[in-house]
């Protein structure tokens, strides 16, 4: 687990050199785009690792390449980044988005094809430990959309999840990164990870 949930930079009141250049690429700073890559690139590493490791193996895309295409478009969108936390959230939720693109892509090729093979995506949250998966295509797409309706009933339940599920923050880490006491954070990702296996499983049900 990298390291920069427990740094003081995470106080919103003394934004450290990462988030003035972030700030700064944010309005169009080549520059500061340039020379913040170094600097994030080992956590957007770990991010990008994390999320990879839970597809099957002979999977094509890398991590290196998530990364890079992840912070082209956190780069490129006008954000008034807060701290590293939000920073590092968005980048889950962007590499997110780009498995699901490819999904949504390989899950069509198939379909056209003829074929309905499970293909090497990312997994389910499972009701016991968030490391526990599926690998099904279709359950990328499915925790997709149960993702959007979590964040319309409850944004913070949405958020606890992406940071712990997505990012791979400790319990503490996400709490210090929200502003949140441990056992908020602990109560809202028992309530959202029981609350999305509901959601896909009724999902599933119309579909049958």
């Amino acid at each position: 687990m990298g390291g920069w949930g427990m740094e003081h930079g995470l106080n919103h009141d003394a934004p450290t050199k990462v988030t003035l250049m972030l700030q700064a690429a944010a309005t169009g700073d080549t520059q500061a785009s340039e020379a913040l890559f170094p600097l994030v690139y080992d956590e957007l590493r770990r991010i990008a690792g994390a999320l990879m490791s839970r597809e099957r193996a002979g999977h094509t895309l890398q991590p290196t390449a998530l990364v890079h295409e992840a912070y082209v478009r956190l780069v490129g969108a006008e954000t008034n980044w807060q701290n590293k936390a939000h920073f590092f959230g968005a980048a889950a939720r962007a590499m997110r988005h780009i498995l699901i693109d490819r999904a949504r892509h390989v899950k069509a090729t198939r379909i056209k094809a003829g074929s309905v093979e499970h293909e090497d995506m990312l997994p389910t949250i499972d009701s016991t430990a968030p490391g526990a998966v599926s690998d099904a295509a279709g359950d990328l797409l499915l925790l997709d959309s149960s993702m959007e309706s979590l964040r319309s009933r409850d944004e913070r339940q949405h958020e606890v999840v992406m940071l712990r599920f997505f990012a791979g923050l400790t319990i503490e880490q996400t709490a210090l990164a929200m502003g949140l006491s441990t056992g908020t954070v602990k109560n809202e990702w028992t309530y959202a990870r029981a609350w999305l296996l509901r959601e896909m499983e009724r999902a599933r049900a119309s579909q049958s």
